[in-house]
């Protein structure tokens, strides 16, 4: 694997678990979270994000103009 493909891995990696640490995260079925592969890191986090942000569900709110109304 190049060599700047790797670290940029391992830095995303770190900035992932970082975050989870944030919101308290410590574990990931018994599994600690520099054990976790980088796509289960990313799972991982968009789960807890998902569960937080209040409008998850439903998608991006846009207003709409209407001329004349």
């Amino acid at each position: 694997m190049d060599e700047k493909v790797r670290k940029e891995k391992e830095k995303r990696k770190e900035c992932l678990i970082n975050k989870l640490l944030a919101l308290k995260v410590y574990k990931k079925d018994d599994k600690h979270l520099y054990d976790l592969s980088l796509q289960e890191l990313e799972q991982e986090f968009n789960k807890r994000v998902d569960k937080a942000h209040p409008h998850s569900d439903m998608g991006s709110l846009h207003w709409i103009n209407k001329k004349g109304s």
